[in-house]
C-alpha cells in the first residue's frame, strides 16, 4: 500500500513545544538568545571552564539552565523522566554518554562496560532502540590515524589494535544478543579510514539477518557517495546488510585548516551548497536500496527531511518502516522531531548525559557549533517566539 506524503508543517509550534512548560519555553528563549551572540559564547565558555576548574559553586546554575535544556540527566536513570515524556508523544531516545575521558586503556575499558550497561538498559525499555559510541572512546586517536595511513605498527601497537577490535566486537556482539542496534559516530577524516574498515568487518559479522551495526556517513566529505556505492557492491556480493547514520559532519573548520596547513586537497566539500547536494544524493541512494541498507537520518535540516519523506512516499515505503529513523539532538529542532512523530514516522532524540562538569565540554562545543551554523539559532528563536505569542506569554 502506498504511503501518503503528508503535508507536515514544521512551523507548527503547538506540536513542537507541547511538552515544554511556559517556564521551560522562556528558558529556551534565553539560552538561544545567548547562543546567538558569538562573542558571548566564547566568553561564557571560558568563564564556565574557569568556574568549574576553580570549583566555584556554579554547578547548580548550570544544571538548571543549559544542562537541563540540552541533556537528559547525570546518569541513565536520571534521564527516564524525559525519556518517558517523549515516548508518550512518539519520540524515542538514544542515550549518549557524553563524557570525554582520557585516552588510556582503563578509560577505554570503562567506556565498553558503560556501553554494555546502556545496551542492557535500553533492552528493558521500548523507548530506546539504539546505543551509541565513538571510536576514540575505545581506542587512541593516534593509533587509528597510524592504521589509517597503513604505517607499520610496533608489536605493542599491534596488540593495542587487537584490543580495540575486541572492544568493538564485545559491544556489537552483546547488542546483537539484546536486539539493540549500535550507532558508531564518525570523527576526523585522517583517522576514519581505519574505523571504517573495522566497521565494515563488523557489519559482515553482525548484519546478516538484521542491521545491528551502523557506521556514520559524513556528507561534507565529497567522496562519501562513491564510498557508499562501493560498500553496497561489497554487501550484495558477500550477502550482508549495511547500516548508516547519515549526517553532514561536525569537524569542517578543523578539516579545512589541517588540509591548508599540510597543503593537501581538502576532504571537505567546497561550499555548504555542495554539502547539501552530497547529503541529499547519499540520502536518495540509501532509500532506493532500503532492502539492503538501513538509515538513521541525523539532520536538523527541514529540506533534507522533507526530501526523505517525499522519497519514501515515491518508493511506496511505509512511514514507520523500521529501517528508517530520523534523529535530532535533544534541546534542538523539536519542530522536526515532534511533528515527524505526530505523523507516525520513527523519530528519536540524541539524549546526552553524564556528570555536569564532565558534560560541559560537550555543551560548550554544541553552543559554538550553533553559532557557526547559518540560521540554526535564529530559526530556534523564531519558533520559540511564535509559540510564546500563541500562548500569550
Amino acid at each position: 500500500m502506498k504511503s501518503s506524503n503528508p503535508h507536515i508543517d514544521f512551523s507548527n509550534t503547538e506540536i513542537a513545544f507541547h511538552l515544554k512548560t511556559n517556564a521551560e519555553l522562556e528558558r529556551a528563549y534565553f539560552l538561544f538568545k545567548m547562543i546567538s551572540n558569538q562573542p558571548l559564547v566564547r566568553i561564557g565558555a571560558a568563564a564556565t571552564h574557569f568556574a568549574l576548574k576553580s570549583k566555584l559553586p556554579v554547578e547548580g546554575l548550570i544544571r538548571s539552565t543549559v544542562f537541563d535544556h540540552f541533556c537528559g540527566g547525570v546518569n541513565a536513570a536520571d534521564c527516564m523522566t524525559k525519556i518517558d515524556r517523549m515516548h508518550i508523544s512518539g519520540v524515542y531516545s538514544v542515550l549518549d554518554y557524553s563524557v570525554e575521558g582520557k585516552q588510556n586503556e582503563a578509560q577505554f575499558n570503562f567506556v565498553v562496560e558503560k556501553t554494555l550497561e546502556l545496551i542492557a538498559f535500553a533492552a528493558e525499555n521500548k523507548a530506546m532502540p539504539f546505543a551509541v559510541f565513538k571510536p576514540t572512546a575505545v581506542g587512541r586517536f593516534e593509533l587509528y590515524e597510524k592504521v589509517s595511513k597503513s604505517d607499520i605498527l610496533t608489536p605493542a601497537e599491534n596488540k593495542e589494535w587487537e584490543r580495540i577490535k575486541t572492544r568493538f566486537h564485545t559491544i556489537c556482539k552483546y547488542a546483537q544478543k539484546m536486539k539493540i542496534a549500535v550507532l558508531v559516530d564518525a570523527e576526523e577524516s585522517w583517522m576514519q579510514d581505519s574505523a571504517d574498515t573495522l566497521l565494515l568487518d563488523l557489519m559482515k559479522d553482525y548484519n546478516k539477518e538484521s542491521v545491528v551495526v551502523y557506521n556514520t556517513i559524513q556528507a561534507y566529505r565529497w567522496n562519501r557517495l562513491d564510498y557508499l556505492k562501493e560498500l553496497y557492491a561489497i554487501a550484495k556480493k558477500e550477502n550482508f546488510k549495511l547500516g548508516f547514520k547519515l549526517v553532514r559532519g561536525a569537524y569542517m573548520e578543523k578539516e579545512r585548516k589541517r588540509a591548508e596547513f599540510k597543503n593537501i586537497k581538502s576532504p571537505i566539500c567546497k561550499t555548504k551548497a555542495d554539502t547539501d547536494i552530497n547529503f541529499d544524493n547519499c540520502l536518495k541512494f540509501i532509500l532506493k536500496h532500503l532492502p539492503d541498507i538501513s538509515l538513521f537520518l541525523g539532520t536538523h535540516n527541514e529540506n533534507s527531511t522533507l526530501l526523505a519523506l517525499k522519497t519514501l512516499s515515491n518508493l511506496n515505503i511505509k512511514k514507520n518502516d523500521p529501517r528508517v529513523w530520523f534523529g535530532q539532538l535533544y534541546g534542538m529542532s523539536d519542530h522536526i522531531s515532534f511533528n515527524l512523530a505526530k505523523f507516525e514516522y520513527n523519530a528519536a532524540k540524541y539524549l546526552p548525559f553524564g556528570p555536569v562538569k564532565d558534560v560541559m565540554p560537550y555543551l560548550i562545543r554544541r553552543a559554538e557549533e550553533n553559532t557557526s551554523v547559518a540560521g540554526q539559532t535564529n530559526r530556534e528563536l523564531e519558533l520559540i517566539k511564535k509559540e510564546k505569542k500563541r500562548r500569550n506569554i
